[in-house]
């Protein structure tokens, strides 16, 4: 399977300390082989996924049976709320451009 990672994922991962950093690296690697933490978030975000590492949470987004994206990542305490945050900024700003 295909990782991508969006560059705020790429930036989150170089900036932890190098023990969750490592353990990132291995889960992302398991990940590619369908292992791992994962579980299917619900509500507004119900076409996402998580992968849980340690502390930290990745948002998952599955773009094809062979293709995942890592969309967003955070500590567990505030990435719900901040992805959530986010995606309704863009809703917002893409629906004001199609009315226009």
């Amino acid at each position: 399977m295909r990782i991508k990672l969006s560059e705020q994922v790429a930036d989150f991962v170089r900036s932890l300390a190098t023990e969750p950093r490592r353990e990132m690296g291995l889960a992302l690697k398991s990940l590619a082989k369908g292992q791992g933490d994962i579980k299917a978030l619900e509500g507004p975000l119900a076409q996402y996924w998580r992968l849980r590492v340690m502390s930290y949470r990745v948002i998952l987004f599955y773009r094809s049976p062979n293709e995942v994206e890592c969309v967003f990542a955070e500590h567990r305490s505030i990435v719900y709320e901040v992805f959530a945050a986010g995606l309704q900024r863009k809703l917002i700003a893409a629906s004001k451009k199609t009315s226009r």
